[in-house]
């Protein structure tokens, strides 16, 4: 049940009349953000709690839509995508006046009676163009960072999640202010004619050949973008682990939204005794999961599109087939299916499978897994069982990797004060919790100086005319140096100081005969 609020609306355009449009959406969202209106804390908060209630209002309808879409389960809509972004703004609204606050930072000797803060503000007019996989997570998560740092924005979600999008479309005029948010819905050619406009920061996320394209637009106009990007997520599997613990998280992250997420593990490595143990657990845990014929499953989503289902069953043609490996191609179904004596240079391989397959490719040991992730472009996310801190910090200081999760899959997604991104091909910037805010913000630096002399004097050694003496002197002064006490001393040395000076006035008022007794200030 969706609630109509007349004060609040997102623009919408017709489709056959779009491309001729985008120029007047901008210029009045360009015009909202001059006028200021964005950057008060109480709007933003306002436009938060907004787009809370949209998730709120609307859950069953937003459940429907990603059904439509992906045959999502209601548990995956609902925890992945609905909870993820309440519990987004929650943080939000929770720490924004901290967040947009004055950061001050240290400064040398010649400054030391001065300020020195970094100052955040709104870069102004942001794109965002969301992605199919987590239709609503991947297009509302980046804008509600977007509204916290006080931007205007143009959201663009993706096409290949048509029943979402257009909710979307019909839910955020509800909800959102129509002069400071436009919803854009549209395929490439849509895309194509908004990237011809210009923005003060692009957030894309979706497939590296795409994110390349968008970069090449953005350097048109030098704006600055993130791209969430994907690749292979490599897996390494040591034999002294619990096998059905690690079996469990492995499939449960491998095969939600039928592996169609950018951190799912793409494949496994491992020896070819743990292979062995890891598929004889596997047939057992997935029978759990999605009994004995998952195409009944109502816990197993669906492959987005018949292009993508076709791409999928091409990848694993010739492989070894020992767990699933059913196709319907009607309704774009492919059962949970692991492959076993993978080598690097076959088809599935060669690409991101983002679907619901699980190559597992043996190796002798530890070095040869490290050298197969390091052949490869660098991955959004690595995943390693083991419970030896040797080869966990092997790892982690030999490889390369967006994020680097121990001991299970996908989780290290909800912890907010780690950022999420990638590095290479994989992607770049970061978000989540105080790194979206920082995202859509510009770091401004600012020194607020005085008119103190002494600290003058001092700074006049750099007028001319110059001399080696006054070079010698500036130089000291400017060094870097250890600071020799620890943090919180400035504050303890005031305190102190102050006990001191209240001591010295009684006695000193004592010994004038005014007073005879005047008590401590902390009696």
């Amino acid at each position: 049940m969706t609630r109509r609020r007349e004060s609040a609306s997102v623009e919408i355009f017709p489709k056959q009349n779009m491309a001729s449009k985008y120029a007047e959406v901008i210029n009045k969202l360009r015009t909202t953000f001059k006028h200021g209106i964005t950057k008060s804390l109480e709007y933003r908060k306002q436009q938060l709690k907004a787009l809370y209630r949209l998730c709120k209002d609307n859950e069953e309808v937003l459940v429907r839509a990603m059904k439509e879409d992906l045959n999502k389960p209601k548990f995956e809509s609902v925890v992945c995508e609905i909870e993820f972004i309440r519990n987004d703004i929650r943080g939000m609204l929770i720490n924004l006046e901290k967040w947009a606050s004055p950061e001050y930072t240290s400064k040398h000797v010649v400054l030391m009676f001065d300020s020195t803060f970094i100052h955040r503000e709104p870069f102004g007019l942001v794109l965002i163009i969301g992605a199919w996989n987590y239709p609503l997570q991947l297009t509302l998560s980046p804008l509600v960072g977007a509204i916290a740092a006080g931007n205007v924005a143009v959201i663009k979600p993706s096409e290949l999640s048509p029943a979402t999008a257009r909710v979307l479309e019909d839910l955020l005029p509800l909800y959102l202010d129509q002069n400071s948010y436009a919803l854009i819905n549209g395929g490439v050619p849509e895309t194509t004619e908004l990237l011809k406009e210009q923005y003060d920061y692009i957030f894309y996320t979706g497939c590296p050949s795409v994110g390349k394209i968008i970069r090449n637009a953005a350097n048109k106009h030098l704006t600055p973008i993130t791209l969430e990007l994907g690749g292979k997520s490599p897996l390494y599997l040591d034999k002294r682990v619990n096998i059905e613990i690690a079996c469990r998280r492995i499939l449960w992250g491998k095969f939600i939204n039928a592996g169609q997420t950018c951190v799912a593990p793409d494949y496994i490595l491992c020896s070819e005794e743990t292979q062995e143990e890891f598929i004889h657990m596997a047939s057992k845990i997935l029978s759990e999961f999605f009994g004995e014929n998952p195409q009944n499953s109502s816990d197993l989503a669906r492959i987005v599109n018949k292009k993508h289902f076709q791409r999928i069953c091409n990848l694993i043609t010739n492989s070894t087939v020992v767990v699933g490996g059913d196709f319907v191609e009607e309704e774009c179904y492919i059962s949970p299916t692991i492959l076993k004596d993978v080598k690097i240079s076959d088809p599935v391989m060669e690409e991101e499978i983002f679907g619901p397959v699980l190559p597992i490719v043996p190796v002798k040991d530890v070095d040869e897994a490290i050298s197969i992730i390091n052949s490869k472009e660098r991955p959004l996310s690595l995943y390693l069982f083991s419970t030896k801190d040797e080869v966990i910090k092997k790892f982690l200081n030999s490889t390369s990797s967006g994020s680097f999760c121990v001991n299970d899959t996908v989780v290290h997604l909800s912890v907010d004060t780690l950022p999420f991104g990638g590095i290479g091909n994989s992607g770049m910037g970061r978000y989540h919790g105080k790194y979206s805010f920082d995202t859509f913000s510009h770091l401004k630096a600012v020194l607020k100086r005085n008119f103190n002399p002494v600290l003058e004097q001092l700074g006049s050694l750099r007028y001319p005319p110059y001399t080696d003496q006054k070079m010698n002197k500036l130089m000291m002064l400017l060094k870097k140096r250890r600071n020799p006490f620890p943090y919180g001393t400035p504050y303890v040395i005031v305190f102190v100081l102050g006990i001191i000076t209240a001591v010295v006035i009684r006695f000193i008022l004592i010994a004038s005969g005014g007073i005879k007794y005047l008590p401590y200030p902390f009696h």
